[in-house]
């Protein structure tokens, strides 16, 4: 690969992950596509976290390349002078081994900066929360406890968001805003298009504080729009959306 300022985008999976930003990408990043790369099967983030605080071992690029080597083959012929930015999706996932929301809170503490250490997006409670949205039902009441029979709850959606390999841009830009707007209810109470950028820290205290605390549950809210809010910035995403 010849030298290009890298856009490296990380994921704890691989089957969903793969699907669904492959269609962002299509969608929103086109122009993006051969500078966008792929780190999978990179584990829970608190298992990745570890790694990165070991003293022994050096940068999120190198553990990447050199600890989860052959999975993710793409990335030895790049080296880190390469990447200009690196965007991490996640699961919030409250039964994950090492799960811990005080771990949780560093880390998004830590990986604040797509330019330095890298910027982390958080699912609450998975992946799958990105098509658990239905027309019958207020989205801003939508709260799910993290379970490993999630994948199928979240399956209780219009049916036009069923099947991710599927979406269209219609699709896509009504689950951003639904998404977005959820973020903003979370923060602030108010079920709107936000007029800022929402932090991913804002979001977890504010998970903690009206649901996690309350009934071990969170707000169903998906990790893919937010980094488009954050790529792109509220004024240009909505003008994309709406």
């Amino acid at each position: 690969m010849s030298k290009k300022n890298y856009i490296l985008m990380v994921f704890e999976g691989e089957k969903e992950e793969k699907v669904i930003f492959d269609s962002l990408k299509t969608h929103f990043l086109s122009n993006k596509e051969n500078r966008i790369i792929y780190a999978f099967h990179c584990g829970e983030i608190y298992n990745l976290y570890s790694k990165l605080t070991d003293p022994n071992n050096e940068s999120l690029f190198f553990i990447l390349k050199e600890k989860l080597q052959p999975k993710n083959s793409i990335l030895k012929d790049i080296i880190e002078e390469y990447v200009e930015s690196i965007y991490l999706f996640f699961d919030y996932d409250g039964h994950a081994s090492g799960a811990e929301y005080n771990k949780l809170q560093s880390m998004l503490e830590f990986f604040d900066d797509e330019f330095d250490n890298g910027k982390l997006f958080v699912s609450y409670p998975m992946v799958e929360g990105l098509r658990h949205v239905k027309t019958s039902i207020n989205f801003k009441d939508t709260t799910a406890i993290s379970e490993r029979n999630y994948k199928m709850i979240s399956k209780e959606c219009n049916e036009c968001y069923l099947n991710f390999n599927h979406y269209t841009e219609e699709n896509w830009n009504s689950l951003i805003f639904q998404h977005c707007s959820k973020a903003n209810f979370i923060i602030d109470n108010t079920f709107e298009f936000p007029e800022n950028i929402i932090e991913q820290i804002d979001i977890l205290l504010k998970q903690k504080e009206k649901y996690i605390d309350v009934n071990t549950k969170v707000s169903v809210v998906s990790a893919f729009p937010l980094m488009l809010l954050d790529y792109f910035g509220v004024i240009n995403l909505k003008e994309m959306i709406v």
